[in-house]
């Protein structure tokens, strides 16, 4: 999920939506079995798929038990080597990073249905736009919904049984028409949405009023925002750790081997490089994290989890 500045504070306001009870019930740390005040945590790895690089540091993340999620990009060239990995580890908590954005500079991909399809969310040379204000500007709705039903049906053919949806650079809260098509297919295949708070000035009233009484909202969302990769992670992490407080959380990651790999993809790009991926890994993967986590009490849990109590 490496974005354009701007999608980045965009993405920073993201939270989880899932259909729980109703007030005056038991509270998801509750039903989790913990106590009502638990602070509850989802570490969550984006971008499975992108790379060779990605995969094999978010596999590294997975085993170590530095994250607990993390959600797959079908188009992208490394989708299969990870459906691959997952069909001997298939317990892992891993959704669906709905894509219609290509941002790198010289690494492309565009949609997994054929162009003539998906005409609207394809630039000049056939690829995704590279940003999300684009999405905005020339996605036809009813190609995005095609394109993004295609990606969750691939997955699933593949033999992945996807614990979420979430989305790559926002992408699918470029506009309302796209914000339905998200929730609706959340609820058709029945699984937890990740989405933005903005999402909900976005809605009907009708539908806004849908959303607040039938789905909770994740009361801390968290992800690295810094541009240089000499930042002090530990300094930066444990500044959001310290925010932690009881409900659902989520802190986004972005895992990769600063190889000549990864380097290659991320040509231009120090903020989501290679090595300020490195960086998450290593970081994930730290005693000083979970150390930190051991301290706060926080409790980590997954999608699946959540899903779980349907």
């Amino acid at each position: 999920m490496k974005k354009a500045y701007g999608t980045i504070l965009t993405f920073l306001a993201f939270v989880s939506l899932f259909a729980m009870p109703a007030s005056g019930q038991q509270t998801l740390a509750e039903q989790l079995g913990y106590s009502a005040d638990a602070c509850l945590l989802i570490v969550h790895a984006d971008d499975i798929g992108l790379a060779q690089s990605v995969n094999q540091a978010t596999d590294e993340a997975f085993a170590s038990g530095g994250i607990t999620s993390g959600s797959i990009m079908v188009p992208c060239p490394w989708f299969i080597d990870f459906a691959e990995y997952y069909k001997s580890h298939p317990d892992l908590d891993v959704g669906i990073h709905i894509t219609l954005t290509s941002e790198w500079d010289f690494y492309k991909f565009g949609g997994i249905l054929p162009s003539t399809e998906i005409p609207s969310l394809l630039d000049e040379n056939g690829y995704f736009y590279p940003t999300t204000e684009e999405v905005g500007q020339h996605a036809d709705p009813l190609e995005a919904e095609k394109e993004i039903r295609a990606q969750i049906e691939r997955a699933i053919a593949y033999g992945i049984k996807p614990t979420h949806l979430d989305t790559h650079m926002g992408s699918v809260m470029a506009k309302p028409e796209l914000v339905e098509i998200y929730m609706k297919l959340g609820k058709e295949y029945n699984l937890p949405v990740f989405a933005p708070r903005m999402m909900l000035f976005a809605m009907p009233e009708e539908m806004r009023e849908m959303v607040k009484k039938e789905f909770v909202l994740v009361d801390g969302f968290f992800m690295l925002n810094v541009d240089n990769p000499d930042t002090s992670w530990e300094e930066e992490y444990a500044k959001m750790i310290e925010k932690i407080k009881p409900g659902l959380n989520v802190m986004i990651v972005h895992l990769a081997h600063d190889n000549a790999e990864m380097q290659a993809v991320a040509v231009n790009h120090p903020a989501f490089g290679a090595t300020w991926r490195e960086k998450d890994l290593d970081y994930v993967q730290s005693q000083t994290f979970h150390d930190l986590l051991k301290e706060k009490d926080i409790k980590l849990t997954t999608w699946k989890e959540i899903a779980s109590l349907k």
